[in-house]
This record gives C-alpha cells, structure tokens and sequence, in this order.
C-alpha cells in the first residue's frame, strides 16, 4: 500500500533545478533511504515533503490525498514527521520535556500552561510525562529522563529528536542524517532504532551518508543525482548499478565507506 507518492515533482531556486520531474513511491511498514552526491537534492526532497517548501511543479501525496501547500503542522496532523540535519532541541528544558513539546499535536491547549508549570502538576500533564517517558525508553534514553538536555551528549541527542518526532504518533518519519557525526556504537545503536521503529508499522525514509547502515537497514533506495533520480531498487540492486557507482566515484565504493555530502 502507498504511503507516500511523488508525482513529476519540481522546484527551482533562481532558474536551477534542485528537483527536477521526480517520480516514486514509498510503501507502508518499510524502510526507505534516499542517497546522492553533495548537491543531489536530498534535503531539498525532504523539505518538499514535508511542506517547508512548496514545489514549483508537481504534487506529493500522502495516502493518496493531495498535500499540495500544506504547512508543516497540517502534515503532522496527516502522519508526517521528521527531524533535521541541525538538531532541532530546547537546551534550556530536560531531555522529557522535549519530548512532551512533540506530544502537542495530541493534547488540548491546557497542556501548555501545566509544561511552563503555571499552577500544580494536573492529570494531563502527569499523563504527557509518562507517554514521554515511555517514548525515552524506546529510544534507549531512559538515563536521561530528567537529564538537562544541554548536559546529554551528542549521541543521545540525535535519539532524543527522534523520540519527540514519534510523539505525535506519525504514520511516516522523515530522518535527516541520523548517524551524521556518531561513532561506530553510537550508529549501531540508530541502525536497531530503525529497524525497532519500522517494526512498530512506521514507515522510515531517511537521508544518510554512512552507507554500512543504508544497505544494511534499508528495503529501497533511491539514488538523486543533481536533483533527478539517478536510479532505485534494493541494496543489491543499487551496488551493481553502474550509475550509480560512477556517481559515486571518489567519494568511496557503495557499501564501502561514507558518501561525502
């Protein structure tokens, strides 16, 4: 079943083609990875999807419905959620409260007053807490559940963004660099995230570089080359794509190494 489509899709900034008439479909339940040398497109494509910009051509669809113009919160509401390249966190709050900003999609306006702690702790927000720290176990931070998220280190940071991406309950999660500046446990411990949060029936597509973990975790791959897609299929498919590889060329064989940005 599709979840997400993408019809001759296409956006210009000053006469250059970032996207150029682009055309996929991702699936329900499975795990999506979107690859390409610096400059290919990628994070254009995510903000498309996600409504930060809009396409000069083209439309993107969510479960078939139409998402032409929508802003971001109006995507949240759809299923859509994502984290970014440049962690998006408060340092100023914990570690769970970061987490209940993300639950804001599910919670009456009430809730606001009781997270800036204007009167006693009620019911709502007793109840935001514990779905907070519930989602900060399923990440694996359940350490750091009242840690001062200016004090967490970088690794846990990255699973913190996700785990308030989930509050909303998203059907689809854009993943922006996960494993960007982690060390090799640190990534192994994104590449089990991934695989737990598809298990859960959310789709995952992400960015990413390290590409160990893109041809280890995901189910398709699709390849961007100065804003046109380059090529797709299965890991396998897409290391014996000649293309692709050419595409790639100086910047470390497939499968081998990291693919510079």
């Amino acid at each position: 079943m599709s979840l997400l489509r993408v019809e001759n899709l296409s956006k210009e900034f000053g006469g250059v083609h970032a996207i150029a008439d682009l055309n996929f479909t991702f699936n329900v339940g499975t795990i999506h990875s979107i690859i390409g040398p610096n400059g290919a497109g990628k994070t254009t494509l995510f903000n498309l999807i996600s409504g930060i910009y809009t396409p000069t051509t083209g439309r993107v669809f969510l479960e078939d419905r139409d998402a032409h113009g929508l802003a971001p919160f109006e995507l949240a509401a759809m299923g859509l959620s994502r984290t970014f390249q440049n962690l998006q966190i408060f340092f100023n709050m914990t570690a769970l409260e970061n987490v209940m900003v993300g639950l804001h999609m599910r919670l009456d306006s009430r809730f606001w007053p009781a997270l800036l702690r204007i009167g006693g702790i009620g019911k709502k927000e007793q109840e935001a807490r514990e779905q907070a720290a519930e989602l900060m176990r399923f990440v694996g931070l359940e350490a750091y559940l009242d840690t001062d998220a200016d004090a967490m280190p970088f690794g846990a940071l990255k699973r913190l963004e996700i785990a308030r991406a989930l509050a909303s309950e998203p059907k689809i999660i854009l993943l922006d660099e996960p494993a960007a500046g982690l060390n090799t446990t640190e990534t192994e411990e994104i590449d089990e995230l991934i695989r737990k949060i598809s298990e859960t029936g959310v789709t995952v597509v992400l960015v990413e570089h390290d590409m160990r973990l893109v041809m280890g975790v995901s189910d398709h791959i699709l390849v961007l080359d100065n804003g046109r897609k380059l090529g797709e299929g299965t890991a396998t498919d897409i290391q014996s794509d000649p293309n692709v590889i050419q595409a790639y060329l100086g910047a470390g064989h497939l499968g081998n190494g990291d693919a510079d940005d």
